[in-house]
């Protein structure tokens, strides 16, 4: 079989095909060639066959018992195998096999000196028998005189008989069965390192819809319905009652009151997006919200026992750790005031969503985005079998934001809307690259790999020789050809169910985000987020399949995890991107009040220019200088300098004189410039 490979760069072969057979047409002269090629041709497609639909392992038979006469030797009972490369092993009669003389054979041929008998090793000892296949030449014939320049000399084989022979070897035998998981490793790496990239994109997921709609939609109301309402009088019940008290809340305690602090707080949140008329509307349709002043000082209380608490005993995991630490920030800085924030409508309006948004939990974000994007770049760089062909390039394209430097503790600092946004785009981007990634990764599982054959001996059973007798032996743990070959035997009651499932996954047109849109009027229908501080459960046809790949069933060989070395940025490199963000953020700042500075002056000179007009020329009589006591007088201004003329003027005329103004005072009018 050839492995010369061309490019496949056009849609004929580039090489000669793996498998050539002969053609016999009349008048032919036939040689040895073309007899041998026939008979290579046969035995090359039988072998093929064998492996790849059958695979390597026992057919049937071929048990091993001990010998009845006992001391060192087993029976290997008749029976049929097949090697990793096809060959059958057949064993017609019941063989007498010498394990001991088999050990003794294995340690001259490892040592190249004769050790003696292995009998004296203490304790026991196991091996594995295994059978291989070997071809021997027999009948030998002497060849007629040919016209060949160097004819064989002496007699030459003229049969190939297949046949086998025995031996041992430390109990370490391959497993050649194949679990897809493994497949799915492959592609996604490091289980632990790919699971962190999934639950922070997870996270991410959860606070885009929230993200877009605080961004877009400035100035507007949420709408604020019955179970808003009803939310907010079981949060405020519970939070009267267990807010107050001293000491820190435990964990379990402190978990529910962040949740009903949540609910609480957003339920005041959308209250607060309307405006006076709109609140009061509220009242009249929903009592409960009479109480608005009392809720907010319950949510003082209620954020004041929190800052208190275990937060790392309370939510042990990282993630949820931040947005509760948001929940209890955001709710004290801009829902308990009487009056809210005006100055954070984006923080309200998150809040009124049920996905606080603090400065720590921002700056999480972005440190995240560059996480998930570096590890789709790993992984996409390593795959070998990637079948999303424009992924990569959509990837690399996501405009991720720079990281910030970490926080000061309970920073309330603001959030832009250009900031937001940019955080909402890149999150949608690279949770589609990521769904989309995984699935290309799914799917090529259900292609089976063609397995390598390094070593073709295949194993009847596991030994035990204590000296020089054998004392057990155990044939259970040894492969067997399954319909659909041994590498997937073991998965085949998963295949049905990954064949329905990659269906509606595998070749479905590529997930594509859609942004929430808004009304063109009226309040803004949201749902509130639930469980966000507790499970994320992950549902669908995708994560089912990855649920099957990696999850093994009772007997089932566990997938085979690869060790990857794991490449850790230097604390240097580390300060000098902080650095670089820092400075990025003040180049920003001042940008934006250079910018405020130029818009401003702007302003200043469209004003000097309407006052210009306002005081244009006048007659030439000259004005009287003021009186210095009159109320309101002024000095006089001078005279302007002969060479402050325009260029081009007449250099004898003089600059017009002013009018004359009466000394008296008067009494401006209201928006009269004086």
């Amino acid at each position: 079989m050839r492995t010369d490979c061309g490019c496949g760069c056009g849609g004929d072969a580039t090489r000669t095909s793996a498998f050539v057979r002969p053609r016999f047409f009349a008048g032919q002269l036939l040689t040895e060639d073309d007899l041998s090629l026939l008979l290579d041709y046969t035995t090359a497609k039988r072998r093929l066959h064998n492996r790849s639909l059958y695979g390597p392992g026992v057919i049937c038979g071929l048990g091993v018992t001990c010998d009845p006469c006992g001391g060192g030797t087993v029976a290997v009972h008749p029976g049929h195998a097949l090697d990793c490369a096809g060959n059958d092993i057949v064993v017609s009669c019941t063989e007498r096999v010498d394990i001991t003389a088999l050990v003794r054979e294995r340690r001259i041929g490892a040592l190249g000196v004769d050790c003696g008998e292995p009998c004296d090793d203490e304790g026991g000892r196991r091996y594995g028998l295994y059978v291989r296949y070997q071809e021997l030449p027999v009948e030998p014939v002497a060849p007629y005189a040919t016209e060949e320049p160097c004819p064989s000399p002496g007699c030459v084989p003229s049969r190939i008989q297949e046949g086998f022979r025995f031996v041992v070897k430390c109990d370490d035998a391959e497993d050649h069965r194949h679990n897809p998981g493994t497949r799915l490793l492959a592609s996604i790496g490091d289980l632990p390192r790919a699971d962190r990239a999934r639950i922070r994109d997870r996270r991410l997921a959860m606070y885009a819809d929230a993200l877009f709609l605080a961004s877009s939609g400035v100035g507007r109301t949420f709408r604020f319905d019955a179970a808003d309402a009803q939310r907010y009088a079981t949060a405020l019940a519970w939070l009267r009652e267990n807010a107050g008290g001293e000491g820190s809340p435990l964990p379990p305690t402190a978990c529910e009151m962040a949740e009903h602090v949540r609910g609480l707080a957003a339920a005041v949140a959308r209250f607060d997006t309307y405006d006076p008329a709109g609140q009061d509307y509220l009242r009249q349709n929903y009592p409960d919200l009479a109480t608005v002043r009392e809720a907010r000082g319950v949510l003082g209380t209620a954020c004041e026992r929190l800052r208190g608490a275990d937060m790392e005993a309370a939510w042990p995991d990282p993630l949820r750790r931040t947005i509760a630490h948001a929940t209890v920030t955001e709710t004290a800085a801009r829902v308990v005031p009487e009056r809210g924030d005006p100055d954070a409508p984006l923080e309200v309006r998150m809040l009124a969503q049920g996905t606080p948004l603090g400065h720590a939990l921002r700056v999480e974000f972005r440190a995240d985005l560059g996480l998930i994007r570096e590890w789709l770049l790993c992984r996409l760089d390593q795959a070998d079998g990637l079948a999303d062909c424009a992924l990569r390039g959509d990837v690399a394209a996501a405009d991720v934001p720079p990281p910030l430097p970490a926080p000061p503790p309970d920073s309330t600092e603001t959030a832009s809307i250009a900031e937001v946004r940019q955080i909402a785009e890149a999150a949608t981007a690279l949770a589609t690259a990521m769904r989309r990634f995984l699935t290309d990764a799914a799917c090529a599982t259900l292609n089976p790999p063609c397995g390598d054959c390094t070593d073709t001996d295949v194993l009847l059973a596991q030994v035990e020789l204590d000296g020089c007798d054998v004392v057990r032996v155990c044939s259970a743990t040894r492969e067997q050809v399954l319909p659909g070959g041994s590498a997937y035997g073991e998965w085949l009651p998963k295949l049905y169910r990954l064949r329905e499932l990659a269906e509606r996954v595998c070749c479905a047109p590529l997930p594509r985000y859609q942004q929430p849109t808004l009304p063109t009027e009226g309040p803004v229908a949201r749902p509130y987020a639930d469980a966000l501080l507790g499970d994320w459960p992950r549902g669908g046809d995708l994560e089912e399949m990855l649920s099957l790949l990696l999850t093994p069933a009772p007997g089932e060989t566990p997938p085979k995890a690869l060790h990857e070395q794991v490449y850790t940025t230097p604390s240097e490199v580390t300060d000098s991107m902080r650095e670089l963000a820092r400075l990025r953020t003040q180049v920003a700042d001042l940008t934006a009040a250079v910018e405020g500075l130029r818009a401003h002056l702007g302003s200043t000179e469209t004003q000097m220019a309407h006052l210009e007009e306002h005081l244009g020329p006048h007659d030439g009589t000259p004005d009287p200088a003021p009186d210095p006591g009159a109320a309101g007088g002024a000095a006089p201004a001078p005279d302007p300098a002969p060479d402050a003329a325009p260029d081009g003027a007449d250099e004898s005329a003089k600059p017009p004189a002013k009018r004359a103004r009466s000394p008296r005072p008067r009494t401006q009018k209201p928006g009269e410039t004086p």
